[in-house]
């Protein structure tokens, strides 16, 4: 049976993103050691983890995390008053799958997209 699944997404810079996931998005760092190289965060039940590429060229990278939300509005809102990256197609719709959708994309271009079942 598989229980739960932690995607790991590339970083060029630890700090950079350490900032970007604690203090724009709200999350915590998980764990109790500093993993040269190495991220954790954790919010509510999902985490991301990350791994240092400092050769990452933002513009080629095609990393991407899904997320699913029973809070979406709340979520865009913190993502309009923090002024997050929002690619130009990522705004809050309802999409035709029936998801409520709108994507972030983080300091490396990985592309963060918060979903909620819309119902019909």
């Amino acid at each position: 049976m598989l229980t739960d699944i932690h995607p790991k997404l590339p970083m060029r810079d630890k700090a950079i993103t350490r900032d970007y996931y604690l203090n724009k998005l709200g999350f915590q760092e998980f764990g109790n050691a500093d993993y040269d190289g190495y991220l954790m965060v954790q919010i509510d039940n999902i985490q991301i983890h990350f791994f240092e590429f400092k050769e990452l060229d933002p513009k080629v990278n095609y990393g991407q995390v899904y997320v699913r939300t029973d809070a979406i509005d709340q979520w865009y809102q913190l993502a309009l008053d923090k002024r997050l990256a929002i690619p130009e197609a990522g705004h809050l719709q309802v999409k035709a799958w029936q998801q409520k959708e709108f994507s972030l994309l983080d300091p490396d271009n990985n592309l963060l997209t918060f979903g909620q079942s819309y119902p019909r």
